[in-house]
């Protein structure tokens, strides 16, 4: 395994990050506890969760992914060999069943206390912002204009007192954002150094091979006022292993919940035949080649991985052992440059 620093901390964390939305949900109790068991014994120290998961997001599971993580602590006591990463859920009409009240403090309150109880442990390495709470082009919407009527007031100081107050308390070491966007980052930046308070040290965007839209603003911040990007969907809901393109498998994400449809068009379709490609050109398989390219990459804290089955998991975390040669990326650019971000 290779490691990285957390932007800002002395803290070391795998370049692999062990994702879990799926547990609870596609896989069971005893399945996340295969997974993670084999994910240490591999090198990785970093778990992201959050209250949301399982997805898709529903009342019946809400909370699950991280109740299984809490026994799994429970059980093997490990607590204190891992790097944890929770998530307070964004407000709208898809998490109403959780709470309505937005980033406000009382459910800030409200959502770290229930996360610490789920997780049984005393503390959460890294804090996140699900996703803003102001309207915003995220989840694969691309273009202006969206919609600006919206009772949202800002509120990027009291968001930062309030976790500022929780870091004090030592329930949560650091924060992150996620699904957030250049402008909503240097607010929180801003407002953190005039506050003379802890800043955002990772934001949790999605960045594979089919969209690279973080490149275009958000890099340089993270470059320049170091925040690490912690890559999630890096292959796509599956999409770019190629799995989708001649049948649905039936145990599949995509299949199994066709609102999960953001990489699912004809256009993602035809890069991720370009990209295979360039993967068989190389003897590598085309998850390896698209989790190595995040892998390289300057401003990438850490990838998200996950996988329902065991030798997903596998092929997903030796990637880490892929180095792409000059020509490789070359190639991927290539096909970037006549099909550019089909899902952003």
């Amino acid at each position: 395994m290779k490691y990285t620093t957390l932007p800002q901390t002395s803290i070391k964390v795998s370049k692999i990050c062990l994702g879990t939305m799926t547990w609870g949900e596609q896989n069971t109790e005893t399945e996340g506890h295969q997974q993670m068991d084999y994910a240490v014994e591999q090198g990785i120290n970093f778990f992201d969760v959050a209250e949301l998961y399982p997805v898709p997001a529903r009342a019946e599971t809400y909370g699950e992914t991280e109740r299984i993580i809490g026994t799994w602590f429970k059980k093997t006591g490990n607590r204190d060999k891992i790097i944890l990463a929770s998530k307070i859920t964004g407000p709208g009409a898809y998490t109403a069943h959780i709470r309505k009240n937005g980033f406000s403090k009382e459910a800030i309150t409200e959502a770290i206390h229930n996360s610490l109880k789920r997780l049984q442990t005393d503390y959460i390495d890294l804090y996140q912002l699900h996703w803003p709470e102001r309207p915003v082009n995220s989840f694969g919407v691309r273009d202006f204009p969206y919609s600006t009527k919206s009772s949202w007031q800002d509120n990027f100081g009291e968001v930062v007192e309030t976790l500022n107050n929780f870091i004090k308390q030592g329930k949560i070491h650091h924060y992150g954002l996620s699904n957030e966007t250049p402008w909503g980052t240097m607010r929180y930046i801003n407002e953190a150094d005039a506050k003379q308070m802890p800043r955002p040290i990772t934001i949790q965007n999605s960045y594979s091979l089919l969209n690279r839209t973080f490149e275009g603003g958000l890099s340089e911040i993270s470059i320049r006022e170091n925040i690490g990007l912690l890559a999630y969907s890096p292959l796509a809901f599956g999409v770019l292993t190629g799995k989708y393109l001649n049948y649905s498998p039936k145990d599949a994400r995509v299949t199994l919940f066709p609102r999960l449809s953001r990489y699912s068009s004809a256009q993602c379709a035809d890069a991720t035949v370009n990209y295979l490609a360039v993967a068989e050109k190389y003897g590598l398989t085309p998850a390896k080649l698209a989790l190595a390219f995040i892998n390289q990459l300057p401003f990438v804290t850490s990838n998200i991985i996950g996988a329902t089955k065991m030798e997903q998991l596998k092929e997903n975390i030796e990637s880490i052992n892929v180095e792409l040669s000059e020509e490789a990326i070359k190639d991927i650019n290539a096909v970037h440059a006549i099909m550019p971000n089909p899902a952003c």
